[in-house]
Formats: structure tokens, sequence, C-alpha cells
């Protein structure tokens, strides 16, 4: 019996939902494309804003499928999801530095907390989860459970929250 048995559904799911909202956030970026842009540097801002729930949701897709491989013990995937988790930490700093730099839009508190803050914690968690499934792999699973979801919210969030914007601040292409 694995360590991952028992956790093989909630990961077919999450993941499946992450592949589902990758796939929708491309159509939705593509339809919203085609609308004029009302001022400031667009690039910069889709960085900033739409590029890190893509990422999210790729990091959500990975680990669903890694989690649900075939391992034969926990070692290896507590060594990716420590590298992701890190990665994502160092992805995340990255991240705050556009929302800072782009011009577009003035970031308010849930910006940074959904674009930054909750971001950090998720992959923090993920870091954690690699390190604590080794002693307890119980416990350890639970919180890499946790981040993944924490992940998928964040993203469906900054999702929703991207289009929405786009929705109400640019003007129609009256041509």
């Amino acid at each position: 019996m694995t360590p991952f048995a028992g956790w093989e559904n909630f990961y077919v799911i999450v993941g499946s939902s992450a592949g589902a909202l990758i796939g929708l956030q491309f159509v939705v970026i593509t339809l919203i494309a085609a609308r004029p842009a009302v001022r400031g540097d667009v690039q910069k801002a889709g960085q900033a804003f739409a590029t890190p729930s893509v990422v999210h949701f790729a990091v959500v897709l990975m680990l669903s499928a890694i989690v649900c491989a075939p391992w034969t013990g926990i070692e290896p995937v507590a060594a990716i999801c420590g590298l992701m988790g890190l990665g994502g930490v160092a992805y995340i700093a990255v991240i705050t530095r556009r929302l800072r730099l782009q011009t577009l839009y003035r970031p308010v508190f849930e910006d940074w907390l959904f674009h930054s803050m909750l971001p950090l914690g998720a992959y923090v968690l993920l870091a954690v989860a690699a390190w604590i499934v080794r002693d307890d792999v119980r416990v350890g699973l639970f919180l890499l459970g946790g981040a993944v979801l924490l992940m998928l919210f964040i993203g469906i969030h900054n999702a929703w929250d991207a289009v929405t914007y786009h929705v109400f601040s640019r003007k129609p292409d009256r041509s």
C-alpha cells in the first residue's frame, strides 16, 4: 500500500479542475484580447495579474499528476514538492515586484492578499509539507492537500477577478 492510498480521488478532482480552468482562462483571455485597452501597459499588468493564475493552476495540475503516479515511497514526492514550494516562493517575489511596477491598475488590499500574501503562504505550506511528510506522513499529506487546494482557490479567485476587471473597465469597440 502506497503512502498516497486514499488520496487519488482528491487529486483527480483537483487536478482535473485545474486543467479545465487553465483551458477556460485561455479562452476568456483570447476573447478579451480583441477588445481595445483603455490605457497603460497591458503586457506588464497581464504578467502581474493573469499569468500567475495560469501558473498556480499548472502547479496544482502538476502536483496532482505527481501524487497520482505509482510511487513506492514518499521521499521523491517530498523532494519534488519541496523544490516546487521553494520555486513558488521565488516566483511570488517576482510577482510582487511586477504588481508594484505595472501602471495600468493600482492594487488594493485584496489584490495584495490574493496575488502575493496567500500564494506565498500556499508555497511556503507546500515546502513545509514536504519537510513534515518525512516524519509524519499523514500530517504532511494533509498539509500538501491544503496547499494544493489553496492554490486552486487562489487561481479561481484571481481568474474571476481579472475577467470582471476587463469586462467592466474596457470600452467596447465602436468601429
